[in-house]
Protein backbone atom coordinates (compact mmCIF):
# COMPACT_ATOMS: atom_id res chain seq x y z
CA UNK A 1 0.00 0.00 0.00
CA UNK A 2 1.85 3.26 -0.56
CA UNK A 3 1.66 6.22 1.80
CA UNK A 4 -1.16 8.66 -0.69
CA UNK A 5 -3.69 5.75 -0.18
CA UNK A 6 -3.59 5.28 3.15
CA UNK A 7 -3.63 9.03 4.04
CA UNK A 8 -6.60 9.21 1.34
CA UNK A 9 -8.53 6.77 3.64
CA UNK A 10 -7.23 7.97 6.86
CA UNK A 11 -8.41 11.85 6.15
CA UNK A 12 -12.26 10.78 5.06
CA UNK A 13 -14.74 10.57 7.72
CA UNK A 14 -16.47 7.36 9.04
CA UNK A 15 -19.70 8.33 7.15
CA UNK A 16 -17.31 8.66 3.89
CA UNK A 17 -15.83 5.02 4.45
CA UNK A 18 -19.31 3.66 5.21
CA UNK A 19 -20.67 4.93 1.82
CA UNK A 20 -17.44 3.57 0.02
CA UNK A 21 -18.09 0.36 1.47
CA UNK A 22 -21.48 0.62 0.62
CA UNK A 23 -20.75 1.52 -3.19
CA UNK A 24 -18.34 -1.20 -3.36
CA UNK A 25 -21.19 -3.85 -2.55
CA UNK A 26 -23.62 -2.32 -4.63
CA UNK A 27 -21.34 -2.34 -7.83
CA UNK A 28 -20.24 -5.60 -7.56
CA UNK A 29 -24.25 -6.86 -6.69
CA UNK A 30 -25.17 -5.01 -9.97
CA UNK A 31 -22.12 -6.63 -11.99
CA UNK A 32 -23.78 -9.77 -11.08
CA UNK A 33 -26.96 -8.85 -12.13
CA UNK A 34 -27.94 -9.88 -8.65
CA UNK A 35 -31.08 -7.61 -7.06
CA UNK A 36 -31.35 -6.66 -3.41
CA UNK A 37 -34.01 -8.86 -2.33
CA UNK A 38 -31.83 -12.22 -3.84
CA UNK A 39 -28.62 -11.05 -2.20
CA UNK A 40 -30.26 -9.98 1.06
CA UNK A 41 -32.46 -13.89 1.26
CA UNK A 42 -29.03 -15.57 0.48
CA UNK A 43 -27.20 -13.71 3.35
CA UNK A 44 -30.27 -14.21 5.52
CA UNK A 45 -30.88 -10.49 6.19
CA UNK A 46 -33.88 -8.11 5.27
CA UNK A 47 -33.60 -6.39 2.25
CA UNK A 48 -33.89 -3.10 3.87
CA UNK A 49 -30.44 -3.99 5.61
CA UNK A 50 -28.73 -4.60 2.74
CA UNK A 51 -30.01 -0.79 1.31
CA UNK A 52 -28.64 0.01 4.59
CA UNK A 53 -25.65 -1.14 3.94
CA UNK A 54 -25.36 -0.08 0.29
CA UNK A 55 -26.07 3.61 1.44
CA UNK A 56 -23.42 3.66 3.66
CA UNK A 57 -25.88 3.65 7.16
CA UNK A 58 -24.88 1.39 10.35
CA UNK A 59 -25.32 -2.22 9.89
CA UNK A 60 -24.17 -5.14 12.21
CA UNK A 61 -20.81 -5.89 10.81
CA UNK A 62 -22.35 -9.80 10.77
CA UNK A 63 -24.42 -8.40 8.04
CA UNK A 64 -21.70 -7.34 5.97
CA UNK A 65 -20.02 -10.58 6.42
CA UNK A 66 -23.05 -12.16 5.19
CA UNK A 67 -23.23 -10.36 2.21
CA UNK A 68 -19.95 -10.11 1.51
CA UNK A 69 -19.99 -14.21 1.28
CA UNK A 70 -22.73 -14.23 -0.83
CA UNK A 71 -21.09 -12.26 -3.30
CA UNK A 72 -18.32 -14.04 -3.31
CA UNK A 73 -16.32 -10.99 -2.03
CA UNK A 74 -14.52 -12.76 1.65
CA UNK A 75 -10.96 -12.10 -0.34
CA UNK A 76 -11.12 -8.77 0.96
CA UNK A 77 -10.73 -10.10 4.13
CA UNK A 78 -6.99 -10.89 3.49
CA UNK A 79 -6.05 -7.23 4.53
CA UNK A 80 -7.11 -8.12 8.19
CA UNK A 81 -4.87 -11.68 8.22
CA UNK A 82 -2.44 -11.40 10.88
CA UNK A 83 0.98 -12.82 9.77
CA UNK A 84 3.98 -13.85 11.78
CA UNK A 85 6.99 -11.28 11.65
CA UNK A 86 10.45 -11.77 13.21
CA UNK A 87 11.87 -8.31 13.82
CA UNK A 88 15.38 -7.80 12.09
CA UNK A 89 17.10 -8.05 15.62
CA UNK A 90 16.03 -11.32 16.18
CA UNK A 91 16.32 -12.58 12.86
CA UNK A 92 20.71 -11.48 13.20
CA UNK A 93 20.28 -13.58 16.50
CA UNK A 94 18.67 -16.42 14.67
CA UNK A 95 21.77 -16.03 12.09
CA UNK A 96 24.41 -15.35 14.26
CA UNK A 97 23.28 -19.17 15.76
CA UNK A 98 22.87 -20.96 13.07
CA UNK A 99 25.38 -23.86 12.02
CA UNK A 100 28.48 -22.54 9.35
CA UNK A 101 30.01 -26.11 9.16
CA UNK A 102 29.40 -29.63 10.71
CA UNK A 103 31.38 -31.13 13.56
CA UNK A 104 33.74 -34.06 13.28
CA UNK A 105 31.81 -37.75 14.66
CA UNK A 106 32.28 -38.65 18.31
CA UNK A 107 33.61 -41.47 19.43
CA UNK A 108 30.95 -42.81 21.78
CA UNK A 109 33.42 -46.09 22.81
CA UNK A 110 36.11 -43.74 24.64
CA UNK A 111 37.87 -44.61 27.51
CA UNK A 112 36.85 -48.37 26.46
CA UNK A 113 38.59 -50.93 25.81
CA UNK A 114 38.05 -53.30 23.09
CA UNK A 115 37.04 -56.12 24.40
CA UNK A 116 37.59 -57.97 20.43
CA UNK A 117 34.37 -59.37 21.08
Amino acid sequence: MNDKSYTKWEAMSDKSLMETIGGFIQSHRLNQNKSQDQVAAAAGISRSTLSLLERGEKVRIDSLIQVLRVLDLLYIMDVFKIQDQISPLEYAKLKKKQRKQASPKKNRNTGKEDLGW
